[in-house]
């Protein structure tokens, strides 16, 4: 008797593949904002969908939310790559740090919903945590491999720092008061000889 046939996957439709993307897109958007209109209806709209078609590709406020961290992890992910083909090591460690910070600034308009992303021993912690050591750490390498950088700062230390930073900041906008200080810290790691 012979294996049955496998079933073919088809691939997901482009109008489904569009929605999905423009869902997300929205959604960080939304949450960046910090607005207190930061709902699923709003992300509706902001994506030009109805609620129906938010609800078919998330069926929780959680599940939104975790996809949108997890995707803007992922671009961090890429653009430490991107970064580090196409940059001073100093500058595009401080570019990645910056887009860190809008990162963060999305999370902060959904920390409720991600209050499980705080929890050490979660999937999505783990997840984001290994993606942006990784990131970061090659580009602190590469910083300290020129000499432009001290070498007794780990990847770990400055995400811990970062997130402190961002942590600090409560007034609605407050991201560029901490780019600005995320800005002095990188200046502070200049290795002793560019001092």
């Amino acid at each position: 008797m012979g294996a049955a046939p496998k079933k073919a996957t088809r691939k997901p439709r482009a109008d489904f593949v569009r929605n999905r993307e423009r869902l997300l897109t929205a959604a960080a958007e939304v949450f960046r904002s910090g607005s207190r209109d930061a709902s699923l209806e709003a992300v509706a709209r902001r994506a030009e969908v109805g609620i129906g078609t938010l609800y078919r590709h998330f069926p929780t406020r959680e599940a939104l939310f975790e996809a949108v961290y997890r995707r803007e992890v992922e671009q961090l992910a890429e653009l430490a790559e991107t970064l580090a083909e196409s940059e001073p090591p100093v500058a595009a460690l401080r570019q990645w740090l910056h887009a860190d910070i809008r990162m963060i600034a999305t999370k902060r308009g959904m920390l409720t919903a991600l209050a499980l992303a705080i929890d050490n021993s979660c999937d999505l912690y783990a997840f984001s945590f290994h993606h942006l050591t990784r990131a970061v750490g090659v580009l602190l390498a590469r910083a300290v491999a020129a000499g432009e950088i001290r070498d007794d700062i780990t990847a770990e230390d400055l995400l811990h720092a970062l997130i402190g930073m961002c942590l600090m900041g409560q007034e609605p906008d407050w991201v560029p008061g901490v780019t600005r200080l995320v800005d002095v810290f990188v200046d502070g790691l200049a290795a002793k000889r560019d001092r």
